[in-house]
């Protein structure tokens, strides 16, 4: 026979058995890293980058970790609402990324005026031009315009794309004094050494590699990572601009 306390560790030890069965698919975090544990019983550890980030707002994480803002008049406003889901690192937003960390679809600090402003301002003006100059019954153009028109809207929102949603450069933290050999320089504002070409940008809250500028337009900053596609863009937006200009033009003045 068993006894009470017997019968009573068994139960208590196949309860936990079944926790853990239960919990064998689902991914846990821990600060740097993320854990999956599987069916037989083996974590999987990845450890997470972690990015050179201003330190101030870390400290400000830290105080108020899961503070979320509203109706503050600012752009924190749509942070909030539209970007609750994703991983912020300063100003930025991992609307995807992978087990190590790396971002693959990431939103910068001026989304809002890309969203609400740039694409609104490409696919509507393109709109109208297309629709009352090209395709229009009235319109002198003939129809084959529309085949070269077309293509370069296009290419105008799929580099636009390629920049606002890429990762412009952020580089990992490094604290390892070894690095002031190489002719690293040591940044106070995030905490890290960084190597020559690498800037700190205010907006975004990171450290950038190879940072030029901060673009509005696209919503992010422009680095190493995203050069090629916002010269890409800003040539194909010209271009689709100013033949959307020299089309109206010589429709509305073609009979004069």
């Amino acid at each position: 026979m068993h006894s009470p306390s017997e019968g009573s560790y068994s139960s208590s030890q196949e309860n936990n058995n079944k926790n853990v069965g239960a919990a064998s698919s689902n991914p846990l975090e821990v600060e740097g890293q993320s854990l999956t544990r599987r069916k037989n019983g083996v974590v999987k550890v990845t450890n997470k980058k972690q990015y050179a980030v201003s330190t101030s707002w870390e400290r400000k994480q830290a105080e108020n970790p899961n503070q979320k803002r509203f109706c503050t008049g600012t752009t924190e406003d749509c942070y909030s609402l539209c970007c609750c889901c994703s991983r912020r690192v300063g100003s930025m937003f991992f609307l995807c990324e992978k087990p190590d960390g790396s971002p693959i679809v990431v939103a910068g600090p001026c989304w809002p005026f890309c969203v609400f402003i740039t694409v609104p301002m490409i696919t509507v003006l393109s709109g109208l031009v297309l629709w009352f100059c090209i395709l229009s019954p009235q319109s002198p153009l003939p129809s084959w315009v529309a085949f070269i028109y077309c293509p370069f809207m296009v290419l105008t929102l799929i580099s636009l794309f390629c920049v606002s949603c890429r990762d412009p450069g952020l580089m990992e933290r490094v604290t390892d004094e070894e690095a002031a050999d190489a002719h690293f320089l040591w940044n106070e504002q995030v905490g890290s050494y960084r190597p020559p070409g690498a800037m700190y940008c205010r907006e975004c809250q990171v450290l950038v590699q190879d940072y030029d500028h901060l673009c509005p337009w696209t919503g992010t900053a422009i680095g190493a990572r995203n050069m090629f596609a916002f010269k890409a863009f800003v040539v194909s937006v010209n271009l689709l601009c100013y033949g959307s200009i020299g089309i109206a033009l010589y429709v509305l003045f073609k009979d004069f």
